[in-house]
């Protein structure tokens, strides 16, 4: 039975065998565990048969098997009451699980997780189990003060009241502390001696102690136990716990040694971890500085300095946004939308560097890169840097109104200000003379000559590698937020629940969460931090509109691959995509979390049924299968996929301008405005919602970077009369998936002919879907036209009154991370900073990551 679940788990996992059928596929692991937890003596069974199933996959080099071999493998060694001192299935263990290390990333790097963990294992029996509960409980001692924290956040949209149950009861199980010594110095007596001391008795002992007593004996443990994990001998390693627990025991008069041979082996489960649950409807991190509060004694004056000292830090920030500001106008806001040269500086502004729009505020003015006498010396000269730059905005301002009244002006003074801003700050030339060794421009290029990467480019590339930059450019994900989290205590768990709706808001509350700390770091100063992610099935409503598309013949290829959420009809509420993507990346992921939206949730969420015989009273209650199933994820989940993450620099009817993240889509028009209509609740009725055949069209100038194989840039700038165009993630197939970026598919629906009535409401007669995969554009209303934008599906965060939208990924130059980042980069040995680009991506922990 045991062999049967599990082929029962592996099953459907190769990626080469399609399978339509996936109901009840993500209770298979469940139900192995179950079957074998009734058995202390089933654990070895399964962990040999694992072992048997490994060295088979790999013989025949079957990668989609091998990480959820090696998950099942920790868990089962994880929970297993005893080793045997015969057995030599760690070893074993050991021994293939070293051989795989010449396997690619990241199965290599799961491997290297597995062999610390059976060393751990073979030095001090029980050690993962009792690092895990301990983190897991909040058990600190004088010497382990690690904590494991975990909080699911809920919102009532996305989830339904049968999940919120399970949330609450999650975050209503605290185990009492005494509870947890009791069971945790039980698991070590029985780990290191089997059935030598009954567990039975150990427990009578211990319930007779105080509190005190219970704290020494679990601290004591605890530290023999730590003490034998770094050692180098094994042999010497396992004799110290012996040893150690053996002192214990007679110092407290625990149990002595059972003659008779009545002591069994008892499966000691893994407690509830202690959870927080919040109902979460904002794009901020908010709540998680309460959690913060009630787990550190954090004193006052660390957290006064987030409110005192945020004034004058958002000033410097101010000012900086303000330079950068003045570049970008310098080079497009200045710029008439009537002239012909328009789309030349178009191209060389998203060339700039400063693309993104998103520069790091500690990078800028990292006072780990300044001396203490620089700073004072800044803060003594910080009244006449602020005259000089209202006096250099005052004659800024004079130069912009200039360049507005006379177009040829404005074009040429922008391209100016490039060539000036980019040698002046020693950044890549994009021009074909400077490539072949000139390093000074004395006349302009014509249009064909200039290159430009189909990525953004950066600062920082030297004039003599300019012919050669295109092909020895690095690109590198890396985390949003990034921190230094080997030096921290304390592990923050961040569970969302929901649809892609929700998970832009997280990444909208991930991209402030970064400003905010990168002026007082709080959150991150004590916490490691780690986003799951577990989608939801939500049904869609209504129905698509039928258009014909009839495709250009440049758009033609373009479109016969049509991206997973390209054809997906604007009206529909929410989806799932960026989970499917995460599961292209991580079967076990979709196995497991992805594919419980296949279940019924009365199932998921249903009450287990309590014991009958009265053995079991002292078991502790158990939690609904989602409950188990969330806390596998949390556990077992340990390396992040890289989601990119997008930015949109939107500039509204007032002149105001405004940054944005999203994760997934961006939707434009009439898509954008019926989920506002939507949003209005029972006022949408009154409202009415127009499809694209009633929707008024749009005149719009849209310049977009076409995305190719070479990777070379194909700028086009069209006019057309959209009633709506949408932006989203692009790769649909494995093979499809980007190692240097995420592409994004742009959706224009046109209107190629309109029928005017006097008599009757006017209408589309003839609408044209046309599909383009891009990785840049800019779209920009004629004749003051506006226009409205929703980010990720989320139809209460729709931005009205827009006339100007640019979109791009989120990334920044290599070569200003910060020094205690770029410690820990894996580039800079063999790539010059210069010659690589970061992408700034949402971290979302799975069971066997990708694209890191």
């Amino acid at each position: 039975r045991i062999y049967h679940a599990l082929e029962r788990c592996l099953h459907g996992l190769d990626r080469n065998i399609s399978s339509n059928w996936k109901a009840g596929f993500c209770l298979n692991r469940w139900s192995l565990e179950e079957l074998v937890s009734r058995d202390p003596q089933s654990f070895l069974i399964l962990i040999e048969k694992i072992l048997l199933k490994t060295k088979e996959v790999q013989e025949m080099c079957q990668y989609d098997l091998l990480v959820p071999l090696a998950l099942m493998f920790y868990s089962s060694a994880l929970q297993i009451p005893f080793f045997p001192p015969e057995s030599i299935l760690l070893k074993n263990a050991y021994s293939i699980y070293h051989n795989l290390l010449t396997w690619p990333v990241p199965y290599c790097d799961i491997c290297k997780d597995l062999l610390t963990f059976i060393t751990d294992e073979l030095k001090a029996p029980g050690i993962s189990f009792q690092r895990l509960v301990r983190a897991e409980q909040g058990l600190t001692t004088k010497n382990l003060q690690n904590k494991t924290i975990t909080v699911l956040l809920l919102n009532s949209s996305e989830v339904s009241n049968n999940f919120i149950s399970v949330a609450e009861k999650m975050s209503g199980k605290c185990e009492p502390v005494r509870d947890s010594h009791v069971t945790l110095i039980k698991h070590m007596y029985q780990a290191a001696f089997g059935v030598k001391y009954n567990l039975n008795d150990i427990q009578s002992a211990l319930e007779s102690k105080t509190a005190n007593e219970l704290l020494d004996i679990f601290s004591n443990g605890s530290d023999a136990l730590e003490i034998s994990a770094a050692m180098k001998d094994i042999a010497k390693a396992r004799e110290n716990v012996v040893t150690k627990l053996e002192e214990i025991r007679e110092r407290f008069g625990l149990s002595k040694a059972d003659c008779n041979r009545t002591a069994k082996l008892q499966t000691i489960p893994l407690p509830v971890a202690n959870c927080y649950s919040y109902h979460w409807d904002q794009d901020n991190f908010d709540v998680l500085q309460e959690v913060l509060l009630k787990e550190c004694e954090v004193p006052d004056t660390v957290v006064l300095p987030l409110h005192h000292k945020s004034n004058e830090e958002e000033e410097d920030v101010e000012e900086e946004d303000d330079v950068i500001e003045n570049e970008r106008d310098s080079v497009l806001s200045t710029i008439s939308l009537t002239s012909n040269d328009y789309m030349k500086s178009f191209v060389s502004n998203l060339s700039d560097y400063m693309d993104s729009g998103y520069v790091e505020d500690g990078d800028e003015s990292s006072s780990e890169t300044m001396g203490t006498s620089e700073q004072k010396e800044e803060k003594q000269n910080t009244v006449g840097k602020k005259l000089t730059k209202k006096l250099s905005k005052l004659f800024k301002s004079r130069n912009s109104l200039t360049a507005k009244a006379d177009p040829k002006y404005s074009l040429n003074y922008s391209y100016s200000n490039l060539c000036k801003g980019t040698s002046m700050s020693g950044s890549l030339p994009l021009r074909r003379a400077e490539s072949l060794g000139c390093t000074e421009i004395k006349s302009k290029p014509p249009m064909k000559s200039r290159r430009s990467n189909s990525l953004p480019q950066h600062a920082g590339y030297k004039c003599q590698h300019g012919r050669t930059s295109q092909q020895n450019t690095s690109f590198k994900r890396r985390p949003y937020l990034s921190f230094e989290d080997d030096c921290k205590t304390m592990t923050l768990r961040v569970v969302v629940f929901g649809t892609d709706k929700i998970l832009g808001k997280i990444a909208r509350a991930y991209s402030k969460l970064r400003l905010k700390e990168s002026k007082t770091p709080f959150l991150t100063k004590y916490f490691r931090m780690q986003f799951f992610y577990i989608p939801l099935h939500q049904n869609s409503l209504g129905s698509s509109v039928q258009v014909t598309n009839t495709p250009t013949d440049d758009q033609q290829r373009a479109s016969v691959q049509m991206d997973f959420g390209s054809h997906e009809p604007t009206e529909k509420d929410s989806t799932n995509n960026i989970a499917r993507y995460i599961g292209m990346l991580d079967s076990w992921y979709e196995r497991n979390i992805l594919d419980l939206q296949t279940l019924p949730t009365t199932l998921l969420c249903q009450e287990p049924s309590k014991p009958e015989n009265s053995s079991a009273e002292r078991l502790p209650e158990r939690l609904p299968i989602m409950g188990d199933l969330i806390l596998y994820y949390c556990r077992n989940a340990t390396h992040p996929v890289l989601i990119q993450l997008y930015q949109a620099e939107l500039t509204l009817a007032g002149g105001e301008k405004r940054s944005e993240v999203f994760v997934y889509s961006l939707e434009l028009g009439q898509s954008a405005a019926t989920r506002a209509i939507k949003a209005s609740g029972p006022g949408c009725k009154r409202l009415g919602i127009d499809g694209d055949r009633e929707a008024v069209p749009l005149a719009l100038q849209i310049a977009y970077c076409k995305a190719t194989v070479s990777r070379r840039s194909q700028w086009n700038n069209v006019e057309k009369n959209c009633t709506s165009i949408n932006l989203s993630k692009a790769c649909k197939k494995y093979d499809e998936l980007e190692f240097n970026t995420e592409y994004l598919h742009l959706s224009m629906t046109e209107v190629v002919k309109r029928q005017n009535s006097k008599s009757k409401k006017s209408y589309n007669q003839q609408i044209n879907i046309s599909q383009i995969k891009i990785d840049k554009v800019q779209i920009i209303g004629i004749n003051n036209t506006t226009f409205a934008v929703c980010l990720d599906q989320d139809e209460k965060n729709v931005i009205q009154s827009v006339t100007r939208c640019e979109v791009s990924v989120c990334y920044k130059p290599e070569d200003r991370i910060p020094q205690k980042l770029s410690k820990h980069t894996s580039t800079k040995k063999y790539q010059h900073p210069s010659k690589s680009c970061s992408l700034l991506c949402l971290p979302i922990v799975t069971f066997s990551g990708a694209l890191s």
